[in-house]
């Protein structure tokens, strides 16, 4: 039976534009599969509009900062609504990249050197800096679609780029070059679904790339199927390790030397007609309307039973005795 389901689409950030992208084409596979859909514009009053849209389930299509990042779960969450994608806290943990780092040292999984740089500290770049060398990449520290992403080759550059990239969120990520074939697997439920090679013109899939064009792709990786399987086990690794449930897509470096690091967890990847997931799932014969809908089947909520608190009288003053 259909489902009454309410796309989230839009957002307050910097990815709207591809947030919107993937909303339609969302939209669009849920109707084809019989589901009652309703465009839900996240934005001031989202609560409001997802009350009056009497939904059974909320699909989120929501990238980056205030919708990927555990947010709008909470409120979810707290509405009682199940949503597809991870929880509060895998979403807020892949969201904050140095926090993921962290944790992915934790559990011996490796990933580039780096530092963050808050936005009062931008000026302080070179001195923070130290000997990590160059070429380096800088980031947002909580971003997505590779928006404000610089690869920097000169010292002179990196305060420009680590200013840059604190426009989105007020803190950067600094990493060391990892030279290598960009790697990204992609992980539905909690098993791997494949894996996929990203070649582009230039050094880094960054968001003219990702989005105007240009880049090649290869189902599967051009590597070895040994080193296929230890890039998946890897990635399915950083998956577990950050708490994700539902679907996500894990992006690598696999270098010559057959050094492989993790980049990042998106925890709610792009599902446009150009996004690498759908590409994976087709490759792996499921077509994007068979695709969107096994997402929503996996859509859940962390079920957490609130047990009422019974309520304590605070006793008054005791008279001494006479």
């Amino acid at each position: 039976m259909g489902k009454r389901v309410g796309v989230l689409m839009g957002g307050w950030g910097e990815e709207r534009e591809i947030s919107l992208k993937t909303g339609e084409a969302v939209v669009a596979a849920l109707e084809s599969r019989g589901h009652s859909v309703s465009r839900i514009f996240a934005g001031p009053g989202l609560d409001r509009a997802l009350r009056s849209a009497e939904l059974d389930v909320a699909f989120i299509a929501l990238h980056g900062r205030m919708g990927e990042d555990g947010k709008v779960q909470g409120l979810l969450e707290l509405m009682g609504l199940p949503y597809t994608g991870s929880g509060v806290l895998a979403s807020a943990l892949a969201m904050n990249k140095p926090m993921a780092k962290k944790l992915f040292r934790l559990h011996n999984l490796p990933s580039p050197q780096g530092y963050r740089v808050a936005r009062a500290d931008v000026s302080r770049a070179l001195e923070l800096h130290g000997d990590l060398g160059f070429p380096c990449v800088v980031k947002p520290a909580c971003g997505g679609s590779s928006v404000g992403l610089s690869m920097v080759r000169e010292p002179e550059a990196l305060v420009p780029a680590v200013a840059q990239a604190c426009r989105f969120g007020g803190e950067a990520l600094v990493e060391r070059m990892v030279h290598g074939r960009e790697v990204t697997v992609a992980i539905l439920g909690d098993e791997v679904l494949g894996n996929c090679e990203i070649a582009t013109p230039r050094e880094g899939f960054d968001y003219d790339a990702k989005y105007k064009g240009g880049s090649r792709y290869f189902l599967p990786a051009r590597l070895s199927p040994t080193r296929q399987a230890n890039v998946e086990a890897l990635a399915l690794a950083a998956y577990r390790a950050l708490g994700c449930r539902g679907y996500g897509r894990v992006d690598l470096i696999c270098s010559e030397d057959e050094n492989d690091v993790i980049l990042e967890v998106n925890t709610l990847p792009g599902l446009t007609p150009m996004s690498l997931l759908p590409k994976i799932a087709a490759q792996k014969g499921i077509d994007f309307p068979a695709l969107v809908d096994r997402l929503l089947a996996l859509a859940t909520r962390d079920e957490v039973e609130v047990v009422e608190a019974p309520m304590v009288v605070p006793a008054g003053p005791q008279r001494a005795a006479s």
